[in-house]
């Protein structure tokens, strides 16, 4: 996220001011939803809301947030030594005269480096997350919006979140990644896992975890003729547990794994994207349930034992081709989804989550874009719940 931006010399250091800026306006067009959307599960596709109102409108940053990141780099003792701090101010608000800030400003980034290319590099700290890191790096609608938009003064979008991949986070990490092999490259880290206070956690249906994360992946870059591109694959683990009960510290436990391998290919000015991912008790992947509490179900055995949790299984990933037309613009198709099974014939639950993605994006200059986009985002109940919604978006994206 970190690429040469405004580049100062500073003794012995070298500073690195980069970033972008983008806005978008969005409407959002609902269809009337078929069935009781279910209790378990977020249907990312609205519907016609009680009023009867079938439209809504928003003016945000798309799935990246306008970003302000600062890098030092250094030689020091054989050592290639680095920081790096961001931050993502918020270009819209939820009120009339925009004097609340609604949407909090996020901070993403804060990690050090230190590491030589004869053996490798170590991270510390807090950076987008390993596992399906590369899954949101190579979505289109990383410039974009893709799914989430319409929503008056929201931090950021979706883009493929939830509809393609499981969200990476940006997680406090310790890793290694080794040095480039002719193109073959590997990190394993420990993560922090996000969730609560452990065994101190007292609050029904609480999830947290008791020990922490493990990510990795590895990645060969190659070059066939005129295609060059990259294959992937990544890992989580996690260990979940969840209160079950009303009293005391009755907890259910489960494993979050996952699993994912991705392909991306540029040959002339075609590129193509795919990826696939497949986990137990990882649920669907957004912001707000990432790894949690929707991978499992979890029911108190008695007043007095532990409780019982049993993983769903979930898959999903997307489909993605690109092509740059003589003017520069990058044309753009994509198809993600994330589904969720059920257990033991439960029925209120979200089955699948949806999206097609059409896409404009044009380099007005080298470092400023024009982008325009479709969605169409479905969402299914495993109780025949069904709801549907397209978004039209229109903006730019300036990085420096």
């Amino acid at each position: 996220m970190a690429n040469a931006g405004i580049i100062i010399p500073a003794g012995e250091w070298t500073l690195d001011v980069n970033g972008n800026v983008n806005a978008f306006a969005t409407m959002a067009d609902y269809d009337t939803a078929t069935g009781t959307v279910p209790a378990t599960g977020t249907a990312l596709a609205g519907s016609v809301d009680a009023n009867g109102e079938d439209t809504s409108y928003g003016l945000n940053t798309g799935l990246l947030p306008a970003w302000l990141g600062f890098t030092g780099t250094t030689r020091q003792n054989d050592l290639d030594v680095s920081f790096t701090i961001s931050f993502q101010p918020n270009v819209s608000d939820n009120t009339a005269l925009g004097m609340g800030d609604q949407a909090t400003p996020l901070n993403r980034q804060a990690f050090i480096t230190f590491g030589d290319a004869s053996w490798g590099s170590v991270k510390l700290g807090k950076d987008l997350g390993i596992f399906a890191g590369d899954a949101i790096l190579n979505d289109m609608t990383l410039l974009g919006v893709g799914a989430g938009g319409g929503a008056s003064g929201g931090a950021t979008t979706l883009g493929g979140i939830g509809t393609g991949y499981i969200y990476p986070a940006w997680r406090g990490q310790i890793a290694y990644t080794t040095p480039d092999m002719n193109g073959f490259q590997a990190t394993i880290a420990i993560t922090n896992p996000d969730q609560g206070q452990g065994e101190a956690a007292t609050v029904e249906s609480a999830t947290y975890s008791d020990r922490f994360g493990i990510e990795a992946k590895a990645h060969y870059m190659f070059n066939a003729g005129a295609a060059s591109g990259k294959v992937w694959v990544s890992g989580a683990s996690y260990e979940r547990e969840q209160a079950v009960g009303t009293t005391g510290y009755k907890t259910g436990s489960w494993d979050a794994t996952v699993a994912d391998i991705g392909l991306a290919v540029n040959t002339g000015n075609l590129g193509l994207v795919a990826y696939y991912y497949s986990g137990e008790g990882v649920g669907q992947g957004l912001v707000a349930d990432l790894l949690g509490s929707e991978g499992a179900s979890c029911t108190a055995n008695s007043a007095s034992a532990g409780g019982t949790c049993s993983e769903r299984d979930s898959d999903g990933g997307y489909l993605q081709a690109t092509y740059v037309i003589p003017s520069g613009t990058k044309l753009g198709a994509a198809y993600g989804v994330n589904r969720i099974d059920a257990l033991n014939g439960e029925t209120d639950l979200i089955k699948e989550n949806n999206r097609w993605t059409v896409g404009a994006y044009h380099p007005l200059t080298k470092h400023l874009n024009l982008v325009a986009e479709y969605n169409a985002i479905e969402s299914e109940g495993h109780n025949g719940y069904n709801a549907e919604m397209d978004t039209i978006s229109l903006g730019a994206i300036l990085f420096f």
